[in-house]
Order: C-alpha cells, then structure tokens, then sequence
C-alpha cells in the first residue's frame, strides 16, 4: 500500500475514534499523544537552548557584573510607575545568575535548581535542601515553599536561606537578614511576591559527596507505618527521609546518607533513560516484601511512561518541560484536568500523620502518596508551629486520578483543607486553593505580613497573597 494512503487511512481512524470517545476524553485520558510526538521534542530543544545560553553567561562572567545595573533597572521602573499613577498591581520578569562564597551562594530568583546544582556540584558543593524539579527557581521557592528528603535536619527552602534583597514598592533596594530588616526576613517567605520584588537570595551550601546510600524498608498496617516513619524522621543519623505509600496499609520508607565510596554492585543510576520510574521501583520492594541497600548520583503525565519501549525510545526526552505542558494546556484542558486530576502537597504535624492519610484515602483515594518530613522552626512569618518550640512535620503530596466514586475537586478540597486547618497544618500554595478569604487566614498567619504590607505601601503596588492564589477569590 502507498505509504502516504497508509498514513492517511491511520489519520481518519483517528480521527473517527476521537469523535466516537468525544474531546473531552481524549483530552483527559490520552494527552500523551501530544506529549510524545510535540511536548517531548520540544523540551529537549529548549534544554539545549538553556543549557548553551547559562554556559556562555557563565563563562563571561557577563550576569554576575551586571547584577546591580539590572536592579537599578528594576528601581527606576517601579518609580516610573508611581509616577505614572500606581494605575495596575507590578508582576515580575527578569533572568537569573548566582555567584559563589565560601558556605554561602548568591543567587538572583530566576535562576533554577538545574543551574544552580549543575555549578555547584562541579566544585563540589550542594543545597543543603534541593528540590528534585530542575525548572524549580530559586525565587519560587522563597515567595512560595520548596522541600525535600533533607528537610527533617534542615527544614524547609526558606529555612536555609541567610539573606533576601527586594525592591520595595517606592523604588527602594532593601537586603534583610535575621539581624537585619528582621520582620521583613520573616515575612518574605509565602508571600508570593506581594511585599516587592526578589532580586536576590543567600543561600547556605554544604559539601557534597558523588553517592547517596539508599535503604528501603517495606512496612505494612498503618499505624506501624506512622510509627516507623516517625522513628526514621526523628534519627538526625539519616541524611535523607521519604516515604511512598502505595495503599492505605503498604508503604515503603526509604533512609539515606552521603558517601564518596559506592559498592560495585549495588550502583542504581536511577537518572539513566531505560530505567523503570522510580516510584516502580521502590514498589519492587514492597511486592518482593524484601529489604534493600543502593547507591545511587546525588544529582540526578505519561501513562506508560514506565513501559521499557517508551523508556527505550523516549525516555531519553523525558521530563516535558512544566512550563510547555502549562503553555499548550489551555482553559478546556485546565479544567478537565481540575475534575479528573489531583495536585496537593499538606503539611501537617507528624502526631496527626495517621490521620491524615486517613483522611486523604476517603476524600482522594490516590496513591502513591509521597511522605517527606521537615522540621518546623518557631518563628514569626506565616508558617510556623502553633506552640514555641521547633515541630516536625509531613508533606504529604497527592498526584494523580482520585479513585473515589464521589469525588468532586472543589467539595473534595475543602474537606481536606478544613482538616489540614483543625491540626494547624498548612497547604502549599502552588495548587489548587479554594478556601475563602477567613478560612485563609485562618490557616495562615498574617499579623506580621498584614503589618508590613501597610508599612511598605504595598496595597496599591502588589494584590494580597489570597486574592493572587485562591481560586474562591477569583470567582
């Protein structure tokens, strides 16, 4: 047959199952068409583009030199708009660098973790918390939150963070510091850009080692599964502490530490394109009922993105690009998406664990779960421990289809949102918020932001965080 009748006869089949399914479906339900064929190959073009462009800043030196000429830029435009009337609420846009010290990293906030880590590694350095997303800024993570496996020693983003620099709302450059412009310190973190523009962040950095030793342990029935990660959390002899719940009473925990020395035999590049994902790995543990020692690099939406074909032959492009997926999403996609998905990181006291994956499986159903805890340091801002005194916590992160039968995103939300508030949790502020203005407030602490947005002259410069994130205050 005519290869291009061929290719045609194929087009009409797909066309005709898409109307046979409906739109909407195949939205839904088969977006990785799109993603393989287009999102894919364009995310490896725009790494490529990336990675070429940091290389030659890098290498001139030009971003670091031109630092201070770029937040002048930034001053006289926030003048000029005070002159001009205050007339529309200020966003952000501009590019980023960092610069090194000794313990220390100077970073402007559109630089990301895969910049970041990609210099830092190569002198032999690393964030003491270094969230695994490459594409994840260094701003997004102060005005917003960042964690990761590290988080029980160190906290989280925000916590090793020495020093911010912002660009008020009348022009002025400001750097803040726990000595220094301490309310304004504390307050910056959650705040979502909406008390001036980061236009710098210290960081502090350890020393890093080329391997993490990784030990797996297969746990079962929920309450040994609380307990036994309670135990893991709190032993400051584990570098690194996550867990993946793959049902209500099967979980596997996983405890890590650096080393610069790897046994042979137990290496697992875990990065390398034709490996299984890696929460199908971890699983191979809990079906085996076995546990298990590897070392694995420090550094390091599809259904089948497991299948080895599409692991052979793809795998390679994999992640898509977040930014892309957002871009070529759309509002039909955007809210099919918000029925039939769920995206939810809460932050809750270890003491209430138990009951909150109680919580998630009647309300979301969806696993696996990821459990990350991180110590919560008493302190001012919007988030922190009810009492005086430091408190560990648990992430717990829902990504995917939720199996309830009575699911609905808005109703579903809120139930979980009104428990997260009963235990004085917190929810991450990059998903889907649909509490109303005093149940926000609620949750959130905001004495300290309320105060300085009246001191610095923000209400006419920046929205309120509620009315920037929440869905309810959007309708």
């Amino acid at each position: 047959m005519d290869p291009l009748l061929y290719l045609a006869g194929l087009v009409v089949l797909f066309l005709l199952w898409i109307k046979v399914k409906g739109l909407d479906y195949v939205i839904v339900h088969q977006r990785w068409i799109f993603v393989c064929l287009f999102l894919l190959p364009l995310s490896v073009i725009f790494d490529v583009y990336y990675y070429v462009r940091v290389w030659l800043i890098f290498k001139m030196c030009s971003a670091p030199k031109l630092h201070d000429q770029r937040v002048r830029d930034i001053q006289r435009q926030v003048r000029e708009w005070k002159k001009d009337g205050s007339k529309k609420y200020m966003c952000t846009g501009r590019p980023g660098w960092l610069t090194v010290s000794l313990r220390v990293v100077r970073v402007e906030p559109l630089a990301n973790m895969g910049q970041v880590t990609a210099l830092l590694t190569s002198i032999g350095w690393t964030l003491p918390v270094l969230p695994e997303l490459d594409d994840l800024t260094v701003g997004g993570l102060v005005m917003g939150t960042g964690i990761e496996s590290s988080s029980h020693i160190y906290g989280l983003f925000q916590h090793i963070c020495v020093a911010f620099e912002l660009v008020l709302a009348d022009g002025s450059l400001v750097r803040c510091t726990e000595e220094e412009n301490s309310d304004l310190f504390h307050a910056v973190p959650w705040s979502c850009g909406t008390l001036g523009f980061l236009v710098a962040a210290e960081i502090k950095i350890v020393p890093a080692k080329a391997w993490v030793k990784l030990s797996y342990e297969p746990v079962r029935g929920l309450e040994n599964i609380c307990k036994r990660f309670t135990e893991a959390s709190e032993n400051k002899q584990n570098t690194f502490v996550e867990g993946l719940q793959y049902s209500l009473d099967s979980a596997v925990i996983m405890t890590g530490t650096m080393t610069d020395h790897a046994e042979p035999d137990k290496i697992n590049r875990i990065g390398l394109h034709f490996k299984p994902w890696f929460f199908k790995h971890v699983e191979s543990y809990l079906k085996k009922d076995t546990t298990g020692v590897e070392y694995i690099p420090l550094r390091q939406i599809i259904p089948f993105g497991n299948n080895p074909i599409f692991r052979w032959v793809f795998g390679w492009m994999v992640p898509p690009k977040i930014s892309l997926l957002k871009l070529t999403q759309g509002e039909t996609i955007r809210r099919l998406y918000e029925q039939h998905h769920v995206v939810q990181d809460m932050l809750v006291p270890m003491k209430n664990l138990q009951d909150a994956i109680t919580r998630f499986h009647q309300d979301i159903d969806v696993y696996p779960l990821w459990l990350c805890p991180f110590l919560l340091p008493a302190g001012r801002g919007m988030v922190h421990p009810k009492g005086q005194e430091d408190e560990l916590y648990v992430d717990i992160g829902a990504y995917g289809e939720p199996r309830v039968k009575h699911f609905e995103a808005k109703a579903s939300t809120r139930q979980l949102e009104k428990f997260v508030r009963e235990v004085h949790g917190f929810q991450m502020l990059y998903a889907d918020v649909y509490m109303d203005r005093e149940e926000f407030w609620e949750m959130y602490d905001g004495r300290l932001y309320h105060k300085l947005r009246e001191e610095l002259g923000c209400k006419e410069a920046f929205p309120e965080v509620y009315d920037k994130i929440c869905k309810s205050a959007r309708h």
